[in-house]
């Protein structure tokens, strides 16, 4: 799709990851993983905030009592802002039996439940796992034996999920049977064949309003449009190499906010990659799913 790209935030995050679009204010939300950054970037007036968290940092998404959700390496906690600052409240640790893992991705279903993955720290194959966290801040596992949790969509009646394992590279994009009622995810198998090219990695997702997966190809400078059936529509462009997550945003959610990375890159890639770990816009003319915020 040949489409203008806009870069929207020069912030040359080492693992830019886990865009939410909050429509209280207008703003765009998202993290750099390792320093536990935390970016706002309110759109209308380009003014961009900064919180560091002081530890491994993995999503922040709004809470519906006010305020935010972040993913740590020590769990789930709620953000909020007081006079001299942020505070940080524990709410739930997913892992309390495995305190080698962390948080990687998480979304909120239409009941506003917290659907949070789990990843090693020392990258362990087969030890991550998905998590609901209900409103009442109860943790129930979903999956185990995961590698890298990683992107989560539901399509739009809520029938579908969508998850991504991102290792062994290129990893895999699975679909699971949902029920919205009872929040159980079953039946996993295969939704698409990722290419498999080197340094290709399955990434972030985002489903739009038709019930279309986007999905960030890490190392392959785009975002895939695939249709329900599976099948391959679309292809995205963009100017950076490592595209890592996306959402959509905007005053009619027609905005598609790329997050990006910039690991391992040597100078010529720099170089060549100038915004590499930046924040990009393209506006598709097409309509996103918003992001639900936590009812817990």
């Amino acid at each position: 799709m040949g489409v203008a790209t806009e870069l929207v935030a020069d912030v040359h995050n080492h693992v830019g990851e886990g865009p939410a679009w909050d429509d209280r204010d207008g703003s765009l939300l998202w993290i750099d993983i390792v320093p536990g950054h935390v970016f706002k970037l309110t759109v209308a007036t380009g003014e961009l905030t900064q919180i560091t968290l002081g530890q491994e940092t993995s999503v922040c998404i709004p809470r519906a009592s006010g305020g935010y959700v972040v993913g740590l390496q020590d769990g789930i906690f709620g953000l909020d802002k007081i006079a001299d600052g942020w505070s940080l409240e524990p709410l739930v640790d997913v892992e309390l039996d495995n305190p080698g893992n962390l948080m990687n991705d998480c979304k909120c279903d239409a009941l506003g439940r917290l659907w949070g993955g789990t990843r090693s720290r020392d990258w362990i194959p087969a030890t991550g796992g998905l998590y609901r966290v209900e409103p009442n801040l109860t943790a129930h596992q979903v999956l185990n034996g995961l590698n890298v949790s990683n992107g989560i969509g539901w399509n739009p009646e809520f029938t579908r999920m969508y998850f991504v394992d991102s290792k062994p590279e290129p990893g895999t994009l699975d679909v699971l049977d949902f029920d919205l009622e009872t929040g159980t995810a079953t039946n996993r198998r295969t939704f698409v064949e990722i290419p498999n090219e080197p340094g290709y990695s399955a990434d972030g997702l985002a489903v739009d309003a038709e019930g279309y997966v986007w999905l960030a190809l890490l190392g392959a400078s785009a975002v895939y449009r695939y249709a329900p059936d599976g099948s391959l529509d679309d292809v995205v462009a963009l100017p950076t190499k490592q595209p890592t997550s996306c959402c959509f945003g905007g005053p009619d959610l027609t905005d598609l906010y790329v997050t990006s990375g910039n690991v391992d890159m040597t100078d010529a890639e720099h170089e060549a990659d100038p915004h590499a770990g930046g924040v990009f816009v393209v506006n598709l003319g097409v309509k996103g799913q918003p992001t639900i915020p936590f009812a817990g």
